[in-house]
This record gives structure tokens, C-alpha cells and sequence, in this order.
């Protein structure tokens, strides 16, 4: 790990007590505003609603709404042996506390501590940004992919690539989010984690499918449902590219090819930074995020929980000198999503996604920007370092840098 700089250092110190104390109370009067709402925990029922309709003989793809695999349905299962009152509850209760244990697994793969002064600041921001109040309030089970996601980046940076594989596989089998993910371990070349990370999902779903009666109405139902953007309901509150731009007049063919290429572009980079090398921690969730946000451009649906999955990794490398969190672009794209800063004319429900773009393309654009300054990975660069089946070498001279290290075999 790279040594910290005199900012880094800051914010990895022990916060005082009393002021984590009042960032988890900041956290906790979000949640409560939620349970003001008659309608917690809305995505979650619909899961539930699929388990108990698979318990009762019928098909969990009957109902439009389900777009879950089917390991996702299995799972609800012990839900519905619950008071629907005490899920009222429980669910907004759980999810915070998921968000939670996905932040504290971001800090741990910068060793930050979780009563840090980082820590501090990512847990009172939590509580006035709108994609945590949105994915509270929702029980969307996205909040699976925002602990996978670092889990498994913690787990690869500790070369437990296998394991690190299987975190991504069993989240996948509950939602497909981190589908994006498995290009990580193509350019890492971890063959057999790839395998690993395919097959889970594939072995769990196919599972769940055989023990359900008509699973084939997922891909005569459920997927053309998602693939056209699901109805007139959910489609405004996509911030998608192919969902924003046909309201701005862009025609819908020329919308989808200008995400396409916006996407290919972010997946350039994405490969770009993997090349580029440098703080190792640092390159993992640069990368990931990358592969992570050019699927979000493209992909129908994208909503504005989706970046809880990237946005607290993304944060916690904040500690790192060069880190592309430190740009003012990328604090700027977050700006329209803290609680308290309106922008005229957007504010209604069904019109943030105007907001929420802004926040997808603007980190995106960021990362893009700092890995194009960088020029480590871009043709015509040159990386200080490259790692060939696991090794690391050095492609500086001693006369570059007379006190490097030949760590050419190290793992």
C-alpha cells in the first residue's frame, strides 16, 4: 500500500466518540423519515409476494414485477413466515445496516478504520443522500450487490481470487447486477475464478428453476419486460441513456447507439486503468467501478440506488494520493443527490432522473478523465508496473528509481 499523504493520514484517524455517535444518529433520522411513508419496503414485498406464491403451487413469474433469478425467490422464503407489520419495520432496518456493512468492508480495503474520521463523514452523508433514502425506503435488493461488491474487491486484494469469484457468483444468483464484474477477472486473467464466478449463479439458478413450476415464463415474461424498460410506472424513474435522452427529443435509435458508444467508451478506460497499475487497492476499484458504471449508461433499468454499489469504495480511496475521488468533477457529479440542494424543475419524483444521469455520466466521466491524465494505460503510455500470472514487474530502471524494490517475486 502506497504511503498516505498528510490528507489520507486525516481521515484515517480515530473520529471522537461523540461525533460518530451523531453521524449514526444522522443516519438513523433518515431511516425513520422513511417509515413515515405508508409504502417501506415496496421491491422487497414484491420478492416476498413471488415466495409466497411459489409456496401456494403457482409460477413467481406470473407477476410482471418480478425480475429477480430464481435462487432470488428460495431465498425470500423465510420472509414470508413473517408479520407483514414486522417487516414494516425490519426491512428499512436491515437494508440501512446492509449499506452499512458494505461501507465498512469499502474502508477495509484501504485498511481505514470504521470509527475514522472517514468513517464519520460517509455514514452523516449517507443520511442526507437521496440514493440511500431511495434504496431504504424501496428494500430493493440491490443492497446485496452494494456488500458484495466490496467484499469481493477486499477479498481479491488479498488474492482470494476464488473466493472473491464466489462472493460475485451468489450475489449474481440473487440479483444479476454484477454481471459487469466478471470482465475483472479477464483482465486480471483468473481463468479459474471467472469459472467459479459463472458457475455459482449458473448451478443456483438452474436449481431454482427446476424446483418451481413454469420457470420459463422468465424469458417469455419476465426478461422482454425488463428489456423494454418494464411500464409507463418505473420507465420515468430510469436514468438510463436509452431512458433520459428520448425525453429530451434524442430519437430512441440514435439515444441507444450514443449509450452504446458512451459505454464503450467507459469499458476503454475500464481496461485502461487495469493497465495503468499503481496503488493495487486503488486499481481494483477504479477498475470495478468503471465496469460497473459503463453497464449503468447502458443497461435497462438504471435507477439512482444503483450507485451505492460503487460510490463507497469509491469514496474510501479518497485516502489515497492520485486517487481519482479527490477530483473536484467526481464530488460535483454527487451534489444534485444530497438532500437540501434543489434544482428547479427537477425535484419531482418522476423527474430526478434528470438528476440522477448527471450523477451516473458524471462519476463515470471522472474516473474516465482522471485515467486519461494518467495516460499510464492508454496507448502511447507506460505503466510502472504490470502483473503477469500473479507477479509484479517492474518496467522502471534502477537509474529511474534507485531505491525500488525488485518485487518480481512477490505475490
Amino acid at each position: 500500500m502506497s504511503a498516505p499523504d498528510a490528507v489520507g493520514r486525516w481521515l484515517r484517524g480515530r473520529a471522537p466518540w461523540p461525533v460518530l455517535v451523531t453521524a449514526l444518529v444522522v443516519c438513523a433520522l433518515d431511516v425513520a423519515r422513511v417509515m413515515e411513508s405508508p409504502r417501506v419496503g415496496m421491491d422487497n414485498a414484491v420478492v416476498v409476494r413471488a415466495a409466497e406464491t411459489l409456496l401456494d403451487g403457482g409460477s413467481p413469474y406470473a407477476d410482471k414485477r418480478f425480475l429477480y433469478l430464481p435462487g432470488a425467490v428460495f431465498a425470500a422464503v423465510p420472509q414470508t413466515a413473517v408479520a407483514e407489520r414486522v417487516l414494516f419495520y425490519a426491512v428499512p432496518v436491515g437494508t440501512a445496516l446492509l449499506v452499512l456493512v458494505g461501507v465498512a468492508l469499502a474502508l477495509r480495503i484501504f485498511e481505514v478504520r470504521a470509527d475514522s474520521r472517514l468513517a464519520v463523514a460517509v455514514i452523516a452523508g449517507l443520511g442526507v443522500f437521496l440514493p440511500f433514502h431511495g434504496l431504504v425506503h424501496l428494500g430493493n435488493w440491490t443492497v446485496v450487490s452494494a456488500v458484495a461488491f466490496p467484499a469481493a474487491l477486499l477479498l481479491a486484494r488479498r488474492e482470494r481470487w476464488c473466493a472473491a469469484a464466489g462472493v460475485i457468483g451468489a450475489a449474481i444468483a440473487l440479483k444479476p447486477m454484477l454481471v459487469p464484474l466478471l470482465l475483472l477477472f479477464v483482465l486480471a486473467r483468473r481463468w479459474r475464478a471467472l469459472a467459479v464466478a459463472v458457475g455459482v449463479p449458473a448451478v443456483v439458478s438452474a436449481s431454482a428453476a427446476l424446483a418451481m413450476p413454469r420457470p420459463g415464463l422468465f424469458f417469455t415474461r419476465t426478461l422482454p419486460f425488463l428489456l423494454h424498460g418494464q411500464d409507463a410506472y418505473a420507465r420515468p424513474f430510469d436514468a438510463s441513456w436509452p431512458a433520459v435522452l428520448p425525453r429530451l427529443g434524442v430519437p430512441q435509435p440514435v439515444a441507444f447507439g450514443l449509450a452504446v458508444l458512451a459505454a464503450g467508451a467507459v469499458l476503454f478506460f475500464a481496461r485502461a486503468r487495469w493497465r495503468a497499475g499503481g496503488n493495487a487497492e486503488l486499481r481494483l476499484v477504479e477498475c470495478a467501478s468503471l465496469l460497473m458504471l459503463a453497464a449503468f449508461l447502458v443497461s435497462r433499468p438504471s435507477f439512482l440506488h444503483y450507485m451505492l454499489v460503487v460510490l463507497p469504495s469509491l469514496v474510501a480511496s479518497v485516502v489515497v494520493r492520485g486517487a481519482a475521488a479527490r477530483s473536484v468533477w467526481f464530488w460535483l457529479a454527487l451534489l444534485p443527490q444530497f438532500i437540501g440542494v434543489h434544482w428547479p424543475y427537477l425535484e419531482g419524483s418522476r423527474r430526478h432522473a434528470f438528476k440522477d444521469i448527471v450523477m451516473i455520466t458524471g462519476v463515470a466521466g471522472a474516473l474516465c478523465l482522471h485515467t486519461w491524465r494518467g495516460r499510464g494505460g492508454l496507448p502511447g503510455g507506460t505503466a510502472d508496473e504490470v502483473t503477469v500470472s500473479g507477479r509484479v514487474y517492474s518496467l522502471r530502471s534502477d537509474r529511474d528509481s534507485p531505491n525500488h524494490a525488485d518485487r518480481s517475486e512477490m505475490r
